[in-house]
């Protein structure tokens, strides 16, 4: 009896059954070489689709023709050759994402190269994804604070800002960077720190100071350096983004920087002219333009209904000789909200960091900076700006009225306090006394020269008194007064 129930049901699920054919497509490689594949026989590649190849190599979808499929390659193997099949893999290209990054080196994929284990993040997040919208974005209401006299001061940025660091090779704009990283320990800030196309000697630099720093507690480090595949090199800055934009997601304060947009520049023109797409300007594609901004444009402040968070960008751009209206960094002027630009006659001249405060602008960070540094701060820039200007006529031997000896006199003192070593990002509190004493006349018979040991001692005094930044400006004169006044009677 049991026999027969058996074969009822085997009956009866037969004739349910219905055959299902699953079709695959399978692909050949034409030719492999410089990073790049051409791929025949896949009819439904769409770009930016994943591929997989037999011998265990990975590819994206970067450009269709008529008969070919064109293929940057994110990992390679040996065997990888002409001939060898390819089929499109079922998950788009992305990255896990999460808290258990924070402290890791990992490349644009999210594999790790500290040498620990692979990140235990339940969640995962693609790379390429459509920046927030209209009602989802607020206005950049709060400062983020860099540690820097001028940045601070001068220059200020708004959490969910973009910021752009310009100016030649080796006037400081990744020492900038990386004092605004190690300026957020104890801000309730998470950073991402993107790497592109690096010589390895300094992607180890730059991870042992945010080691020896205490940095990597609230860091993460993408890394694609100079001997990595090409199209690595072009996904970094979407994985670092992708990784910020997560915590932004949910309600977290990010910071993420980009070092360099203009090696990533280069390293798209090296895909797109191996791919034959036609060259623009400079040889750059036409759509390098549209690349940073689908990057930058992610960068923003959400509402509450968003969650309350936000992702500040500081993208790092090269010039060359001082050439600010070069293809790349007029792209990127237009597209960020302002730009910090480092000039080589001040760094020669031993003003540093050698920021040009004449041609530097933050169009939003002014609406988010604090009442107190907004009011002491206020003509600060534009007296500044005419002293440099008035200091001109001193060259020639000009006798000047005392009005204009005074303005210049102050201005001499004022460039000597905007000085500041790198790595040594300063509180905002000691930013807002030294401005006072500043106004309030008290550093004008000051000697240039005992300048940074009184400095030093008005930190101290600062960082040991527990005074807000809301505090009356009446105790904060108080606090500069009694500073200056016992750093006085203490010299010889």
């Amino acid at each position: 009896m049991v026999t027969g129930e058996l074969l009822c049901r085997r009956a009866q699920w037969l004739s349910e059954y219905r055959p299902r054919l699953r079709i695959r497509e399978r692909g050949r490689v034409i030719s492999v070489g410089d990073g790049i594949a051409w791929v025949a026989g896949l009819p439904t590649a769409a770009m930016d689709d994943v591929l997989n190849f037999d011998d265990g190599s990975r590819g994206l979808v970067f450009d269709l023709t008529d008969a070919l499929v064109g293929a940057v390659l994110l990992a390679e193997t040996e065997n990888l050759t002409a001939g060898t099949a390819v089929r499109l893999a079922a998950r788009p290209l992305g990255i896990v994402v999460g808290d258990s990054l924070i402290g890791r080196v990992v490349d644009p994929l999210g594999n790790p190269l500290d040498g620990g284990a692979p990140p235990d993040c339940p969640d995962w997040q693609r790379l390429e994804s459509a920046s927030p919208t209209i009602v989802e974005r607020d206005f950049v209401q709060q400062p983020l604070y860099t540690g820097s006299k001028v940045l601070d001061t001068l220059i200020p940025i708004g959490r969910g800002q973009r910021q752009l660091l310009i100016g030649d090779e080796g006037l400081g704009r990744s020492s900038l960077a990386l004092d605004t990283v190690l300026n957020q320990r104890d801000q309730d800030v998470l950073c991402v720190y993107v790497l592109v196309g690096q010589k390895r000697s300094s992607v180890v630099s730059t991870i042992a100071l945010l080691r020896d720093s205490g940095a990597l507690d609230y860091t993460v480090v993408v890394v694609a350096e100079a001997s990595a595949l090409p199209g690595l090199q072009h996904l970094a800055p979407f994985a670092g983004c992708t990784i910020a934009e997560y915590w932004m997601r949910r309600g977290r304060h990010t910071l993420v920087v980009f070092d360099d947009l203009s090696t990533h520049a280069k390293t798209y023109r090296e895909l797109s002219l191996l791919l034959r797409r036609p060259p623009g300007r400079e040889a750059f594609p036409g759509d390098i333009f549209s690349v940073h901004a689908r990057l930058l444009e992610r960068a923003t402040c959400l509402n509450a209904a968003g969650g309350g968070g936000s992702m500040t960008a500081l993208p790092i751009v090269e010039t060359k000789l001082g050439e600010i209206a070069a293809y790349i960094p007029t792209n990127l002027i237009s597209i960020t909200d302002g730009q910090v630009y480092l000039d080589r006659d001040l760094f020669a001249g031993g003003f540093r960091p050698a920021i040009d405060i004449g041609k530097s602008v933050s169009r939003i960070g002014g609406r988010a900076q604090h009442a107190a540094i907004k009011r002491e701060a206020g003509r600060m820039k534009l007296d500044y700006l005419q002293f440099l200007e008035l200091e001109m006529f001193t060259r020639f031997g000009a006798k000047l009225e005392a009005g204009m000896e005074r303005a210049i006199r102050r201005g001499r003192l004022l460039r000597e306090i905007l000085k500041q070593e790198r790595f040594s990002p300063l509180p905002i509190g000691f930013q807002l006394a030294w401005m006072v004493a500043f106004n309030d006349g008290l550093l004008d018979e000051v000697d240039v020269g005992s300048l940074p040991g009184l400095l030093q001692q008005l930190r101290t005094k600062v960082d040991a008194c527990s005074l807000a930044l809301e505090s009356e400006r009446d105790q904060w004169s108080a606090l500069a007064k009694d500073w200056l006044h016992r750093a006085v009677e203490a010299a010889p």
